[in-house]
């Protein structure tokens, strides 16, 4: 079995599990509705994927783990939700994201419902007399701290918006930054599978620098994808980041490796709300002109051999073939 139908299979277990875990016929309704609103609108599953393929891969029980992989979900489904509040992004999976259906308060709370949920969820585990209960906790324990740290990075996020030009933001500050906004939960899925999975350390520790690494290559093709890729595949408007004056390490690469020209023209789009898709093909060949959407595809390969080389502690055999081909997909996405 490869990556595909791997997932394909996962999804209609986890589909099963979200509807055994939360139901359509909640109340109040618009407010599950909302909460329900993305995990309905597709998405890969990566992060529960991730959950149950570690714990595949060190011969845990699969079945077992579903809670804990509706939990990491749901968490991931509870940042986007406010994400979009914060970014005013008013698509996202190519449907209407959350708060432009429902309202922002609305929006809100459905966010938080999730949040709520996700850890009320990941209790079913205890049902499990066979899992270690220390080990369970010490599993929500890394979630929890895992919320915090994306609270970290989203707020330096925000706090890098517009400061492209004025060299106050480093290469390092942004690796930071993807590490806590994005990277962080998804190396915690990974942990999570490889502790509830009754792995060694040893295999913790492995999971969870794959899981690091793929994050943070994650991170660099979305931020790629961002103003080079297809709306119709990412669901999204695709330059959102220049709009909103993001740092990204795309732009941060080529502020700083542009000639006088591309720099007037980078500050006279960077931040425009209202960039039209001519003025952003100027800067896309601006990106492609100092080299730096290459710059990053390069970085993000490196990442990615490292997540490989990580699992090279594990047997061969299928379930390890199947995350190295899951990394290697990260790179691939979007095409």
């Amino acid at each position: 079995m490869g990556l595909q139908d791997s997932i394909t299979s996962f999804q209609k277990l986890f589909a099963i599990s979200l509807e055994r875990f939360l139901p359509d016929n909640l109340e109040p309704k618009d407010l599950y509705s909302a909460s329900k609103h993305l995990l309905k609108s597709g998405g890969k599953r990566l992060r529960p994927f991730l959950v149950y393929q570690s714990c595949k891969l060190i011969g845990g029980d699969v079945e077992a783990i579903m809670p804990a992989a509706v939990s990491i979900e749901l968490i991931h489904n509870f940042t986007l939700i406010h994400d979009d509040i914060m970014d005013r992004d008013e698509f996202r999976r190519g449907v209407p994201t959350v708060h432009v259906l429902w309202g922002v308060p609305m929006a809100i709370l459905a966010g938080d419902v999730l949040f709520s949920k996700a850890f009320e969820i990941f209790f079913h585990c205890f049902s499990f007399r066979h899992i270690d209960r220390e080990r369970i906790l010490e599993s929500m324990r890394r979630l929890a701290n895992a919320v915090t740290v994306i609270a970290e990075g989203q707020a330096l996020d925000m706090s890098f918006e517009g400061k492209l030009f004025d060299m106050s933001i480093t290469e390092l500050d942004y690796l930071n930054m993807i590490y806590k906004k994005t990277a962080v939960l998804i190396k915690t899925a990974c942990e999570i599978g490889g502790l509830l999975g009754m792995g060694s350390l040893e295999s913790v520790n492995a999971l969870s620098k794959y899981g690091e690494n793929i994050g943070m290559a994650f991170q660099m093709r979305d931020d790629i994808l961002g103003v080079i890729g297809d709306e119709k595949v990412l669901g999204k408007p695709v330059g959102s980041d220049v709009r909103e004056g993001k740092c990204t390490l795309v732009l941060l690469h080529a502020a700083r490796n542009c000639d006088d020209n591309q720099r007037r023209t980078l500050k006279k789009y960077y931040g425009k709300r209202d960039l039209s898709n001519i003025e952003l093909n100027e800067v896309i060949n601006i990106l492609k002109e100092t080299g730096s959407l290459d710059y990053v595809s390069s970085l993000a390969e490196k990442y990615v051999l490292s997540a490989k080389e990580a699992l090279k502690i594990f047997p061969k055999g299928e379930d390890r073939d199947i995350l190295m081909e899951l990394a290697d997909y990260i790179l691939a996405r979007g095409y």
